[in-house]
């Protein structure tokens, strides 16, 4: 599997890298314009992410704007919706208005940090991307 891990923290991303890469390869964006960047590449190079994490709290683009950008390019590429992404936001923010708004924009789930391994792997399974013994 590929993954895209967007973390504008240096821990927490290492921490998510270590926690996936028995499961594929990781890439690593700082901000949601990196996200953003690297999602396209991805699909010029004909090699898409099967998963990406985005944190909402990023500097120059935060990470549901960078879900609506990642989204609108799915559209314009002509990717229809059961072949979206996945994503999982992972976030500090607990409120009402940043989960609601992410389910809206189009997340798959919402992981509030402090995240751990067993936490990532259970979301994954319910996305069916990895099973759990």
């Amino acid at each position: 599997m590929r993954f895209l891990i967007t973390e504008d923290d240096f821990a927490s991303r290492r921490l998510m890298q270590r926690y996936l890469s028995d499961y594929g390869n990781c890439d690593i964006a700082v901000d949601g314009n990196e996200a953003v960047e690297a999602f396209k590449l991805s699909l010029e190079q004909q090699e898409p992410y099967d998963l990406i994490f985005l944190d909402i709290m990023m500097p120059r683009m935060d990470g549901r704007k960078a879900l609506q950008s990642i989204r609108k390019i799915e559209y314009e590429h002509g990717i229809e919706h059961l072949n979206f992404v996945k994503v999982i936001m992972t976030t500090a923010c607990e409120d009402s208005k940043n989960i609601l708004g992410s389910f809206r924009e189009g997340c798959e789930a919402y992981l509030i940090k402090p995240v751990n391994r067993d936490k990532v792997l259970r979301e994954m399974a319910k996305l069916g991307l990895v099973v759990l013994a």
